[in-house]
């Protein structure tokens, strides 16, 4: 599914896995189909930002806890984190990888 460069939390080890560095977390779902159109995507950005960035995946369904904590209310939905504040919030596939890569530059 996912680039060897991209990891996923969950809701045991996602405090601690923000808490340093910029960080780009994918809300997503198996049955999402937006969620599969924007994944290739998000596997782009932990190419190009290795070193850089931390870009992870949370599954939604097998993680209620913190997409909640964050009112993530819809899929697919990304969010950035620094130093494990959170910085920025996308909702929805319909973004470029240019739009996401001019988010992430601010932050870095």
């Amino acid at each position: 599914m996912a680039s060897d460069k991209v990891k996923t939390f969950t809701d045991a080890d996602f405090g601690a896995s923000v808490k340093s560095g910029v960080v780009l977390v994918d809300f997503w779902a198996e049955w999402c189909a937006p969620c599969r159109r924007l994944a290739p995507m998000v596997d782009q950005l932990a190419e190009q930002y290795i070193g850089r960035l931390t870009v992870a995946k949370m599954n939604v369904d097998e993680n209620p806890v913190t997409p909640q904590s964050f009112m993530v209310r819809g899929i697919p939905t990304l969010l950035l984190f620094k130093d494990g504040e959170l910085k920025e919030t996308i909702v929805g596939a319909h973004y470029t990888k240019a739009d996401l890569s001019q988010m992430i530059d601010k932050h870095l």
